[in-house]
């Protein structure tokens, strides 16, 4: 028998602790104050949140259990009923002491998980040690290795009961905390009488007509530091809506496609060419303008729609010509940003009969490059999504969607 030390898994159930842990995500971010969370860059603010209140999973290492010998006086009254003992005395036995390591928050063997057993295994737990002592009352060591087996048995079948409740929890962190955030900033904003000055209102034209039989576009309606802003009043800009900035993505890429669809057509053109049929069939649909070659802050760029005055979406087109020029012309695209900016677009037109390959190139060059905060999801095979920063402000992010189409 082994000695009787805490009982693991028993202390209060994991889904209390979980919802402790999501309470105080909450406090947090409304104690934050109000300009630094209109002004801080959202994904950056997110994953420092995620990463803060992620929970890594339990793991037990018992190809990493070890032994420890050792001889004590054991107690008449802890000895089997079997044994002929005076009652007051003490004897000495060889003990085992099982030290099997884990990695993961200590605080969690303590917490009982959604699938439980009615008879926990116990032991000691120490900060990165389960240590398990055994009193060899017999003379048979199998009998040792059975009852070690059976609570490493019993141990991770509640660990894995246990992971699961955290896998469920971590898996849902994120938008719950994005949830948290764009309330609490509706709330600011609703309270200042600015929320509606975020939306730009660019609406979609009606009786649109088609230049390309293209289908129209079916409108919708682990050490993170915080991220530092600067102390300063918040100021509303125009911001394109997520809606929108799909929308505008959508009829590129069906442009993009019909490029490869009819190369006979489109193999001889410039990137200027092919640059304005992105253009002829965004102006129509939508009521702001788009203009190719426009002046924006240090250059000109391919593809910019504008609002009120406002640069709300930058398009930058060019032909693949290897991992350096591709991030060359990120730079170039983030060089035309203002702080105003929040939407964008690399088209790059790939001439390469190897194309999968150059797509693969592109996904891992993209990620290696300094303004590179995170991989937002694909699209489409060709169209994948990303969050970056500009050059001169680190809280101010955009939306950075990469398009790339063969051109043979």
């Amino acid at each position: 028998m082994y000695y009787r030390s805490e009982l693991l898994f028993n202390k209060d159930d994991i889904s209390n602790y979980l919802l402790e842990m999501k309470n105080q995500l909450k406090t947090e971010i409304w104690k934050e104050t109000e300009d630094y969370l209109l002004n801080v860059g959202t994904q950056q603010y997110l994953q420092h949140l995620k990463s803060k209140y992620e929970l890594n999973e339990i793991v037990i290492h018992t190809e990493e259990a070890y032994a420890e010998p050792k001889e004590e006086y054991i107690k008449a009254e802890d000895f089997p009923y079997d044994f002929h003992v005076v009652s007051g005395k003490s004897y000495p036995k060889q003990v085992y002491y099982f030290n099997v390591p884990y990695s993961g928050n200590s605080d969690l063997l303590s917490y009982r998980p959604s699938t439980f057993t009615l008879s926990p295994p116990r032991a000691y737990i120490n900060s990165n040690m389960l240590v398990l002592r055994f009193v060899q009352f017999y003379d048979d060591v199998q009998r040792i290795n059975k009852e070690y087996e059976s609570f490493i048995n019993s141990l991770q079948g509640m660990v894995n009961n246990l992971n699961n409740d955290i896998r469920q929890y971590n898996g849902v962190l994120e938008p719950h905390i994005l949830n948290i955030v764009n309330l609490r900033k509706e709330e600011i904003l609703k309270r200042r009488e600015q929320y509606a000055s975020l939306a730009v209102p660019i609406r979609k034209k009606d009786n649109v007509s088609y230049t390309f039989s293209i289908p129209s576009p079916e409108i919708k309606k682990k050490i993170n530091l915080k991220p530092v802003q600067t102390a300063k009043d918040f100021t509303p800009t125009p911001v394109l809506s997520q809606e929108v900035y799909f929308d505008i993505l959508k009829i590129i890429n069906d442009m993009g496609k019909e490029f490869e669809r009819k190369p006979s057509v489109y193999s001889n053109k410039g990137e200027e060419d092919l640059r304005d049929h992105f253009l002829m069939l965004l102006e129509p649909h939508f009521g702001g303008s788009a203009t190719g070659e426009t002046f924006n802050k240090s250059g000109k760029t391919d593809i910019l729609l504008r609002y009120e005055g406002s640069n709300v979406f930058v398009g930058e087109c060019k032909f693949w010509s290897g991992k350096k020029g591709f991030l060359k012309t990120i730079d170039q695209l983030l060089g035309y940003l203002t702080w105003r900016d929040s939407k964008t677009a690399v088209i790059m037109f790939v001439p390469n009969k190897d194309f999968s390959s150059v797509v693969d190139t592109a996904k891992e060059a993209i990620t290696q490059h300094p303004n590179y905060l995170m991989f937002n999801g694909d699209s489409d095979e060709t169209w994948s999504n990303y969050t970056f920063h500009i050059s001169d402000d680190d809280n101010k992010e955009i939306k950075l969607a990469l398009m790339l189409y063969h051109i043979s």
